[in-house]
Formats: C-alpha cells, sequence, structure tokens
C-alpha cells in the first residue's frame, strides 16, 4: 500500500480518529485516557470520530498498537471517515510510517497536536522563535516520511548518491542551518530578559506557574486588572506577561503569568521556552495554580513539579493555589488535598473568594514572616508613615509626650527599612 500524501501538518477542521496505547500501570483507566488528547484536538480545531484505547505493557516497536488493534483501527478509520490519526503517545519515525501505510491515512502523535496548537497561538517574536525552533528539532529525524516524493527515487548506480539522497541532504542542511540561525537569535532574547529581569530585583517578584488551563491567567487579571487573555482553552498563553499587584499590607510586588505545563510535553519545547519561563526560574515565589475541580488534580501536580525540576527551578518551594474551588462538586475531594498539603490555599478566580487568604500566605512568604514592632518616632515623619501604608499592619497608635509611638506586624525581610530611617527607634515587641 503506499503511503499517503503529506502536507504540512494543519489539525484545524481534520476529522480526527484518537487512539491511545495505555501501560498496564497507569492508574487513570480506559474510560479516561483520550480526555486529555481531545481536550488538545478540539484547541486545535479538530473533529473527534473515533476513539481507541489498547492495554499492554510495551508498546509494539514496531506500530505501537498490536496487530490486531491496527487491523482494527484500519477498519474503524474506513467506517468513521477519518482523514487524521492523532495518537496519545510519542511516535517514534517509523512508527508513524508504518502506521500510515497500513491504514493510508496520515498519523499524528501527541508531540505534533501540541506543537501545531503553540504555533497557532504563538503571537509575539519569541514565542514564533521558539515554536519554529521546536517545530524543526522535531521534524529532522522524520525527514524520509514527511516528504514522500523521495520514496519513488531509487538511489544512484554504485557508491554515488541517487536525487533522492541528494534531495534529502539538502533539506537536512537547510533545516540545520535554520535551527543554528534560530538558536542564535533566541540566546539574544535569553539575553535581553535576564537584564530585564535583573533589571528589576528592586522589586519581589512572584510567578504563577502551573498545568495548562488550570487558570492562571483568570487569577492574575482578577488579582491585578491586568488586560490578559483568557480562555477555556489548552495553551492559551504563550508568552510571559508581568504586571504590579499591590499587596495589602506588603507593598506592590510583580505578578508574572507563565505557558502551562502539560503531561507528556515535548522535549524539544522545553527545551525551546527555557527563555519564556527565565521569570519562574528567578522568582522570589511560585505560585503553583492547581484545578482543584479536575478530578486528575494531583497527577497534574505532579507533571509541573517534574517540568520545573527539568528547568532548574525548586519544585518543593512553590506555594500551592487550589484554584476553581466554586467548580468541586465532592467537597471530600478538596479535603483530601488540603490534608496533603496543609500550607494550599483555596481559591477562585473567577468568584474572586479566598483572595485575602492568598495575599496573607503570599506576605508570609516574601517577608520571611512576620514581627510584632513597637516603633517610636516624631509626629508627622512622613518616610515612616508611607513605608507602614504599603507594608505594614497597624496595631495601635500612641502620642505620648510628643513622640508618635506605633505597634505594627511588620514583615522582616524589610526590618532594614526602618532602620536605615533616621530619628526612629525600633524594638521588638
Amino acid at each position: 500500500m503506499s503511503e499517503p500524501k503529506r502536507e504540512k501538518l494543519k489539525v484545524r477542521e481534520q476529522r480526527a480518529f484518537l487512539v491511545a496505547v495505555l501501560d498496564s500501570k497507569d492508574q487513570r483507566g480506559k474510560e479516561r485516557a483520550l480526555d486529555e488528547i481531545k481536550g488538545l484536538i478540539e484547541t486545535a480545531g479538530a473533529e473527534v470520530v473515533g476513539e481507541m484505547v489498547q492495554v499492554r505493557d510495551n508498546p509494539d516497536p514496531a506500530t505501537c498498537l498490536g496487530s490486531g488493534k491496527l487491523a482494527e483501527l484500519k477498519q474503524a478509520v474506513i467506517d468513521t471517515e477519518a482523514n487524521l490519526i492523532v495518537f496519545d503517545n510519542h511516535l517514534s519515525p517509523s512508527q508513524g510510517k508504518a502506521v500510515e501505510q497500513e491504514t493510508a491515512t496520515q498519523v499524528v502523535d501527541r508531540s505534533e497536536v501540541i506543537l501545531d496548537i503553540f504555533a497557532t497561538h504563538a503571537r509575539t517574536y519569541e514565542s514564533k522563535l521558539q515554536v519554529e525552533l521546536a517545530q524543526l528539532l522535531y521534524m529532522r529525524p522524520r525527514l524520509t516520511r514527511m516528504w514522500t516524493h523521495l520514496e519513488r527515487i531509487e538511489g544512484g548506480i554504485g557508491s554515488g548518491k541517487g536525487p533522492g539522497e541528494k534531495q534529502l541532504e539538502t533539506d537536512r542542511r537547510l533545516i540545520d542551518t535554520r535551527i543554528s540561525e534560530l538558536k542564535r537569535k533566541l540566546r539574544e532574547v535569553e539575553k535581553r530578559r535576564e537584564r530585564e529581569v535583573s533589571g528589576r530585583r528592586d522589586m519581589l517578584t512572584v510567578s504563577l506557574v502551573g498545568y495548562t488551563n488550570a487558570g492562571k491567567s483568570t487569577l492574575m487579571r482578577a488579582l491585578t486588572g491586568a488586560d490578559v487573555y483568557v480562555a477555556d482553552k489548552l495553551f492559551a498563553t504563550l508568552d510571559t506577561r508581568t504586571r504590579k499587584w499591590s499587596l495589602p499590607a506588603f507593598g506592590d510586588v510583580l505578578l508574572s503569568d507563565t505557558v502551562g505545563f502539560i503531561r507528556n510535553l515535548p522535549h524539544h519545547l522545553v527545551a525551546s521556552f527555557r527563555s519564556t519561563l527565565e521569570e519562574a526560574r528567578h522568582a522570589d515565589l511560585l505560585l503553583h495554580v492547581v484545578d482543584a475541580s479536575h478530578p486528575e488534580a494531583q497527577r497534574q501536580l505532579t507533571t509541573v513539579m517534574e517540568v520545573l525540576g527539568e528547568i532548574g527551578v525548586d519544585s518543593e518551594n512553590p506555594l500551592l493555589v487550589l484554584n476553581k474551588v466554586d467548580a468541586v462538586e465532592d467537597r471530600s475531594f478538596l479535603d483530601v488535598l488540603h490534608a496533603r498539603y496543609p500550607s494550599a490555599v483555596a481559591v477562585s478566580a473567577l468568584d474572586r473568594t479566598g483572595f485575602d487568604a492568598l495575599a496573607r500566605a503570599i506576605a508570609e512568604r516574601l517577608g520571611g514572616g512576620y514581627e510584632e514592632v513597637t516603633i517610636d518616632s516624631y509626629p508627622g515623619n512622613g518616610k515612616l508613615l508611607i513605608i507602614l501604608k504599603e507594608r505594614a499592619e497597624i496595631l495601635s497608635e500612641e502620642y505620648p509626650d510628643e513622640r508618635h509611638v506605633i505597634r505594627c506586624r511588620f514583615p522582616k525581610r524589610f526590618r532594614w527599612m526602618l532602620e536605615k530611617l533616621e530619628g526612629v527607634t525600633t524594638n521588638l515587641s
């Protein structure tokens, strides 16, 4: 059977048949195995017309599926009139080619779908460079499969190379040249971003991280009033956005939103988006936002921790934010998460609830804890009053003997601000 003609991948408006080969140890179960890839396909703009799950300890090295399931897939594609087969697995070039030849239908794997979504959602110069680099790195080992005209051209005589091999070598050289160029441009972007981040060290920074569609952008908009794009889609946000946030009884901080993570995120994407994640690597505090209403919240939480570790971020330190508590149907599920993560803060970005507790927890972390301080100064000390208005929680004020005595809760991190003021003495209460 001849291999189907392959055009540049366009998942949008395709009729997609979904396939997953599930390890018997996977706890998702067959009934939920395709939930995430279905969401990815819908985000990419395709129509799901059928699905199939096979449970086996090891994927078939030749076709991923077993021979019986492959025959079943071939018939199902005919019955549903699908023109695209989507595997929720990472396929080797030879596996994808073998399934295409057997079914006479274009095959894409999980990585290709995610790359296609990223390419559609990339808006800035930086994200477009990152996505193109990831696509080329993914494409290079698959050249012989992706350009099928080479299959019809035989090699040359003897040790010489035929036009097919020459074309393949030309394509590889062109890709390698473009990859080198993209890496150079991204290094320049990364240096600029590092300068921007280091130039903001006079302000504390907080970065939102989490699984895609956990509600990070909605939370950022609710906290800062920022006009950021919000949509009920996977990977709606690819670009880092930073806004000022006035934290009650603490002062101004910078809050950054970052690209969402996902299970089995293609390695090339993680590598390409390192510069975008610069904010997370240098943040004073990470807010790990979790969709508490999702049935696989624990799995998603673990995935984010693993990706954070991969990009060099301490994954144990973030403050856990259990978002979307308004959508939690079974409250016992939320109780389990709270019991497992007692320091987590429950919020609803949609209903704007839980924000006071979140602000206190963030201030506690950023401030290195609070201490009760008694401040003795002269009345009308403008510099002191400005600092206290931004940073302190006032407990009491007195004016004995023409002095101004203030008792307050103050962040330990900023104690130096009080100590450098003239005409001010401080004592721990």
